[in-house]
């Protein structure tokens, strides 16, 4: 979970980078750093697709610890928030390939998602610590 919350963190980073250097021309910020544009916008996309595997690795072992240790799912609600981080991060992996096809709304709804996946972040993060208090003697 905590590599999970890394990469949202250095996804907002860069994503916050490559919105200032879209929206004002004088500061290359990160931009000059990183090899340009080019290089800024490969980075943000390696780190979503690794947090996309990372969290559809969580939802697997998840599934797997819980059926294994309890035989049956839907002990807590870390079952529905973990769901849910699931398809707000799917939604904004989707509404992210749909940017660079000049679809209008494919920006708010990926920087809206993003938003509210921080929720979504808090919410699983706080309803598995209870999860893992179940498996510790």
């Amino acid at each position: 979970m905590g590599l999970s919350l890394l990469a949202y963190v250095l996804l907002a980073f860069t994503g916050i980078s490559m919105f200032r250097a879209r929206t004002s021309q004088d500061n290359p910020g990160l931009f000059a750093f990183l090899g340009g544009r080019r290089g800024v916008r490969s980075l943000h996309y390696t780190i979503g697709i690794s947090m996309v595997s990372l969290v559809l690795l969580l939802l697997v072992i998840g599934i797997i610890g819980t059926l294994g240790h309890f035989g049956s799912l839907g002990h807590s609600s870390h079952l529905v928030a973990g769901l849910a981080v699931v398809a707000l991060v799917l939604l904004s992996a989707f509404s992210a390939t749909q940017i660079s096809t000049r679809r209008i709304w494919a920006r708010p709804l990926h920087i809206g998602v993003n938003i509210i996946l921080f929720v979504g972040f808090a919410w699983v993060s706080l309803t598995g610590w209870s999860v893992v208090q179940k498996y510790l003697p």
